[in-house]
């Protein structure tokens, strides 16, 4: 499909759209939190909560390498634990930035301090959460607590929101936990390096989510340097190493033989993914509205970038942080997928519809969900993608339709940088 028709066919009625998101938008999280604040009175038992975990737990980062562990229960123990776990079902199902917010308030974080040594440790709160992490599937628990639960939201822009937070005393397990053969070989061989570990399982099918929760755990890895990861480096470090893999994978595959314009919309937030013949090369271009939670002094989209050539990167990403790692692994799937290569840039325009931040989670669906039936978009265009004659047509086309233009856009961006301007572009 020509590109322009591929543009056209799913410009969007802006007034109508407003007003969906005005009603899709009520805030009511207060609200919330006091129905789940009531729903954990009824279910406590005396100062013990006995219940199905999801299978999912969290581990803090202040204080590494002391650190806040916890294992995360539905208040409401009528509730499927596994409806609570961050995955990209959440996105199958068409959750909202509420819906995101509503379910992951329903969790009970029941948390004490750790050391992040962990090696030999499967005994006690924290043997306990570790048993639950590496468990397919959720285990009954009953956790001792101590002191009335703290029932702030906790957002993140990698991590996925926690709730209420309690100190527990004490994690026993009620069952024996169903623990997978592929993650009993990793935990037997304390000789494997983690990133080894980390691919071994995405290969037999474990998705990153699974993965990140194992790692976290300090679960993988050589025996005597398992640590518990906080979830929010577990998430980049999966991300992370899971790309280099399928990086390795397409080195030296063909290239993709025409540029391509993919697009996606997700929780407020628009990704347009331009592909185009070459050796790899990644960069992330993220615009961030005025006046959002994002950019809340600007008066100009602010924007970030970061890139990558066909040897990969060498230091961590900072502007991007998260996102960039999670939007080059859901392009990395595409291109093993067709066993091909290809430079790409990946423009994320951040809106002020994204009012919450709810993890990284959503970058990595939006991304690999535009390359398979996103939603939103008519059926016409479902799966399919824009044709260009050249990135400089794709990058000049799409910029029409973003926040920012061509200029700002060049002096940010490396990949556009690298196009020659000419006098229409000022």
């Amino acid at each position: 499909m020509r590109l322009d028709d591929y543009i056209e066919g799913f410009e969007r009625d802006e007034a109508a759209e407003k007003r969906r998101l005005a009603e899709e938008k009520s805030y009511a999280i207060t609200d919330h939190l006091e129905d789940v604040e009531r729903q954990l009175e009824e279910t406590l038992q005396g100062d013990a909560l006995f219940g199905s975990t999801a299978p999912e737990i969290f581990v803090g980062r202040s204080g590494y390498p002391n650190v806040s562990s916890g294992v995360l229960s539905p208040v409401a123990d009528e509730q499927d634990p596994t409806d609570f776990a961050t995955s990209g079902q959440w996105y199958a199902n068409g959750l909202g930035i509420e819906d995101v917010l509503q379910r992951r308030t329903g969790l009970l974080n029941s948390q004490r301090s750790a050391k992040v040594d962990v090696n030999d440790v499967w005994d006690g709160f924290v043997g306990t959460q570790r048993e639950v992490a590496i468990a397919d599937r959720p285990v009954d628990v009953e956790i001792g607590l101590d002191g009335t639960p703290d029932f702030d939201l906790t957002t993140d822009d990698i991590s996925t929101p926690t709730g209420p937070r309690a100190r527990a005393t004490e994690a026993t397990l009620a069952e024996n936990p169903h623990v997978p053969r592929p993650v009993e070989k990793t935990l037997e061989d304390d000789d494997w390096r983690a990133e080894g570990a980390m691919t071994y399982l995405y290969r037999k099918g474990f998705d990153v989510y699974d993965v990140n929760t194992i790692l976290s755990a300090g679960a993988l890895g050589q025996g005597r340097n398992r640590r518990l990861v906080p979830t929010r480096w577990s998430i980049t470090a999966v991300d992370d190493t899971v790309g280099q893999y399928l990086h390795g994978g397409i080195r030296n595959a063909n290239t993709i033989d025409e540029t391509q314009v993919w697009y996606n919309e997700y929780m407020g937030n628009r990704y347009w993914i331009i592909l185009t013949p070459g050796d790899w090369e990644f960069e992330l271009v993220e615009m961030k509205a005025p006046e959002s939670v994002w950019n809340p002094l600007g008066e100009t989209h602010y924007l970030a970038s970061a890139h990558e050539g066909y040897g990969g990167r060498s230091s961590y990403v900072e502007e991007t942080a998260g996102a960039y790692y999670a939007s080059r692994l859901g392009v990395l799937e595409h291109l093993v997928d067709i066993d091909r290569q290809a430079k790409c840039l990946v423009l994320r325009e951040v809106t002020d519809d994204y009012w919450a931040p709810v993890g990284v989670w959503q970058v990595r669906e939006g991304v690999r969900n535009a390359f398979e039936d996103p939603e939103g978009l008519p059926d016409t265009l479902s799966g399919r993608y824009g044709e260009a004659g050249s990135f400089r047509d794709a990058v000049t086309s799409v910029t029409e339709q973003l926040p920012v233009s061509l200029t700002a856009l060049r002096r940010k961006s490396e990949m556009v940088a690298g196009l020659q301007a000419t006098l229409s572009d000022f």
